[in-house]
């Protein structure tokens, strides 16, 4: 599952609910002095977007981010009441829940302790004497979460969706992708000078003097930089032909002879995986090779750096400001840390999800939410057999495995049917460091146990709060956590046009994303495999070119330009699902008599609210973050991107020729849109 997952949002940080809107829609955040057909997004957002500075504490702010926190007081209430709930049953989830909160706000136990928590991680690193002794190492490093070098987990095996096998993946970087490591520009080469000296910075806090530390901080960066040059880029792993390389386990030795991997395998807890999926060979190569030509000083010093990166954020509060000085000032621009209970939060979600979910959501979201969000799935789903039918492009016997596949989509909303057991995970209030790394290996022990298993259908990706959505491919699934169920996506009190500018839109991204030009890989039972004619591939690969050389135009901070084969997938999502949802609000609307709100007309407010959902003022550090590492286009290009393309958002405004954003008829996308 963690393969070929589709998301509707990737980068998002949690701020303040300050000056949200009352209304569904809001003129008030409009810029009506700008023509909705020169810039759409000013038009629609431009008030908001000049009145609404960004907290201190953060890198952007937006409609996902304020949904975020008004989640998180929920969040919050939840939490303290079960911190200081001390007749919970011990087990409970209450209790367990409970205890790791209270040992996380507990920040002078935390702080006396400065790093002792990682001493004998740094002690046993420190006497690694042997290859042998380095590969035991780190495979107790991957069965405690902390990992390093390459990544290994369950995952479905493409082309046997009912199976979970084994999945190795490159890895072990400290930079938030390869070419950071590489890029020649001035604001590439500032950030790693930065991150040596966060890498030094963080070694004379466990005792280094100044020369050492920054000796080692150059070792690791010489090391991360090896790994990055074999690593693949981010385009190229958007591609599961490429990276869908199964192999024998003897295969894997003829691979990397000189890595131990039946004692690695012994180690992390799966001593008999069977194949496994390798997803860049030549990575692994590279890995086998260092393990040849890189002394074993290197690898040791590269080992303790991995081990003080995941667990500073836990320790004393000069490791956090300092992690957080790199990770979120430099790289993000943000300029303050979140208050601790906000971190916290993250980890309990991240770690015990299910367990805080099941709270949230026995308090925030009703089984009418859950009937009416299953209704417009179910309406969205009826628009795009609508619009399979419809194309000139595709022939006939893709149209039916087209719609033999959305008629097999799964759906799953609000929360799991079956919650995940916690019982096997032991939680007290005797520390937070060791709450989380018992539950950091309760975690890898989880998702190692899954190999060589059926799937489990039941299974979610993402916990019941989170403020996003996904379609799984292997699942051949799209999934609505409660956390987005929630307004400006959904809101019980608009009109459907509002509703279907927001979550329809939503639904049908995650829709469009079964067909995009990676999913439409998969067939309806979640298997990689080509269900298309060649001709109507062809014509399909046209009409995504077109797209591509749309966003390739699109320019975001100086030269720095928007990727339109990196943000691919999720730019035919937001077409695809915005002409899904304006079909299904018309399809709504019929035999209704609707008259304009506040002067606009539904087709309008539909528009509208698609813009409102993805108004986001962002710091420079954080868009450049994301141009360089997100597979979404930013806000802006997310918003008027798509509308281009759609006649009905020109008739919506009148928009013709003499409008800036106008696109003449033949130049436009059309993929699964077909006016």
């Amino acid at each position: 599952m963690k393969a070929f997952r589709f998301l509707l949002f990737l980068f998002f940080a949690i701020i303040p609910a300050a000056g949200q809107q009352t209304k569904p829609l809001d003129p008030a955040n409009m810029d009506l002095t700008v023509r909705p057909c020169d810039n759409f997004y000013s038009y629609a957002n431009g008030t908001w977007l000049k009145n609404t500075p960004i907290p201190s504490e953060f890198s952007s702010w937006g409609s996902f981010t304020e949904l975020a926190e008004k989640n998180n007081e929920v969040l919050k209430e939840i939490l303290e009441t079960a911190a200081k709930d001390m007749r919970a049953p011990k087990g409970s989830n209450i209790q367990k829940v409970g205890d790791f909160y209270a040992t996380g706000m507990d920040s002078a136990a935390i702080e006396a302790l400065g790093f002792t928590p990682i001493r004998d991680d740094l002690r046993r690193i420190d006497a690694i004497a042997s290859t042998g002794d380095l590969q035991a190492e780190l495979a107790r490093l991957h069965a405690s979460g902390v990992g390093g070098v390459f990544g290994f987990s369950s995952g479905i095996d493409a082309k046997n969706s009912a199976q979970v096998i084994g999945q190795i993946s490159q890895g072990g970087l400290g930079l938030p992708d390869r070419e950071f490591y590489f890029e020649q520009d001035q604001k590439s080469k500032d950030i790693r000078q930065e991150y040596v000296g966060h890498i030094a910075a963080m070694f004379r806090l466990i005792g280094l003097d100044k020369e050492a530390a920054q000796e080692d901080a150059t070792t690791v960066m010489a090391f991360e930089t090896r790994l990055a040059k074999a690593s693949r880029t981010r385009v190229e792993r958007r591609d599961p032909d490429k990276n869908y390389n199964k192999m024998t386990q003897q295969q894997l030795v003829e691979l990397s002879p000189h890595f131990g991997w039946a004692r690695f395998f012994e180690a992390v807890g799966s001593p008999d995986p069977g194949d496994i999926n390798v997803g860049q060979p030549e990575f692994l190569k590279e890995v086998d090779l260092m393990l040849t030509e890189v002394p074993l000083n290197d690898w040791k010093v590269y080992l303790r750096w991995r081990v003080l990166r995941n667990a500073a954020p836990a320790l004393s509060s000069a490791f956090v400001q300092e992690n957080f000085r790199f990770y979120g000032t430099i790289l993000t621009g943000a300029k303050e840390i979140q208050p601790r209970w906000k971190r916290i939060r993250a980890v309990i979600n991240n770690l015990l999800g299910e367990a805080l979910g099941e709270m949230y959501v026995a308090r925030a979201f009703p089984p009418e939410a859950k009937a009416k969000a299953l209704e417009m799935v179910n309406n969205l789903k009826d628009a795009m057999r609508e619009h399979i039918r419809k194309l000139d492009w595709m022939d006939d016997s893709t149209k039916a495995a087209a719609l033999k596949k959305l008629n097999s989509f799964g759906v799953k909303i609000g929360y799991p049917d079956k919650w995940r057991d916690y019982s096997g995970l032991p939680i007290d209030r005797s520390s937070y460091f060791e709450n989380l790394r018992r539950a950091s290996e309760f975690n890898t022990a989880h998702n190692l146990g899954k190999i060589g298993k059926p799937v489990d259908k039941t299974e979610w990706g993402m916990t019941p709060p989170t403020v996003n959505a996904y379609y799984s491919a292997t699942r051949n699934e799209i999934v609505f956590p409660a956390g987005i169920l929630q307004p400006p996506f959904f809101d019980f009190k608009a009109d459907d046009a509002v509703n279907y500018g927001g979550m329809g839109a939503v639904i049908g991204h995650e829709i469009s994303h079964g067909f995009d030009d990676q999913g439409s890989k998969f067939d309806a039972d979640g298997n990689l495999r080509m269900w298309w004619t060649a001709e109507t591939r062809k014509r399909f690969e046209e009409r995504t070119a077109v797209l591509g050389a749309q966003f390739d135009g699109y320019t975001v901070l100086d030269s720095l330009r928007v990727n339109g084969k990196l943000t691919m997938g999720e730019n035919i999502g937001d077409l695809g699902g915005l002409a899904l949802a304006y079909t299904a609000l018309m399809n709504s609307l019929k035999g209704k008599s609707v008259g304009p709100i506040d002067g606009f007309t539904p087709q309008q407010r539909f528009f509208l609210s698609w813009a409102q959902v993805w108004r986001r003022n962002v710091r420079p550090e954080q868009l450049r973050l994301q141009v360089k590492t997100d597979t979404h286009s930013p806000a802006e290009f997310r918003t008027n991107g798509p509308v281009v393309n759609l006649q009905e958002w020109y008739d919506a405004f009148g928009c013709g020729p003499d409008g800036a954003m106008y696109v003449p008829v033949d130049k436009r996308a059309k993929i699964w849109n077909w006016r």
